[in-house]
């Protein structure tokens, strides 16, 4: 038996040697012929061109053709992120504000006295407070869209910075964590507006609360307004 195996062993290791302290060159296949090392958002599929990997999080998605325009494609860029940015604030606002107050996302604005952690808001009606958002925003955003380098608009630094991972080595990393973090609020975001219009404009953490009690009977496949003509069966 030792024979045996010593006889195995000896030609692979022979051909092994070979290779000792040369650069091999591989290629990864997908089965179609294709070879491709990218990570890509369906496997098998070939990104367009315009898609090369460069952006934070392209993974070659775009099936309607939407940035083939260099300008609509920096365009594009840019909204994502601020609308993943707005939905990450937005689902952290909606389900902190549940579980700190007990008022929900859909009670707090048309509530008749407006109020900050337990403390009256002297201003604080739904008019006064949406007037005071607008002009505050008019101004951010007028401030931003003068600035003219296509980075900086995205990742302004600074003062909206102020941990300084801007300037960590790891900084093209966490850009991609914060699309891809970005990009399942937007999605928690319209769950969290459907599963309101489900149930009688029920926050999150309460559906979830019931959910998790009781998940076998309690979920989208069970709610006739979750699911067009349920009701009907």
């Amino acid at each position: 038996m030792a024979a045996l195996t010593t006889s195995i062993r000896a030609p692979i290791v022979a051909r092994a040697s070979a290779f000792t302290g040369r650069k091999v060159q591989c290629a990864a296949t997908n089965g179609t012929g294709n070879t491709s090392m990218r990570a890509v958002w369906m496997p098998g599929s070939t990104p367009p061109s315009y898609l090369d990997g460069s952006l934070p999080g392209d993974y070659g998605f775009d099936p309607l053709g939407l940035g083939k325009e260099a300008s609509n494609l920096a365009r594009f860029q840019e909204a994502e992120l601020m609308n993943a940015r707005w939905a990450m604030l937005g689902v952290a606002g909606a389900a902190g504000a549940e579980v700190i107050t007990g008022v929900t996302w859909t009670e707090a604005p048309v509530a008749s006295e407006q109020t900050y952690l337990g403390a009256a808001v002297p201003w604080g009606s739904l008019p006064v407070l949406a007037a005071i958002e607008v002009f505050v925003m008019a101004y951010v955003e007028t401030q931003r869209s003068q600035e003219t380098d296509p980075v900086k608009r995205c990742y302004p630094g600074g003062m909206f910075d102020p941990a300084g991972f801007s300037k960590g080595a790891d900084f093209e990393q966490l850009k991609k964590k914060e699309l891809a973090n970005g990009r399942v609020a937007m999605l928690a975001f319209a769950g969290i507006i459907g599963e309101a219009q489900a149930n009688n404009l029920e926050g999150p953490v309460a559906a979830l609360a019931r959910h998790v009690s009781d998940p076998w009977h309690v979920n989208a496949a069970t709610n006739a307004a979750a699911v067009p003509y349920l009701n009907l069966l």
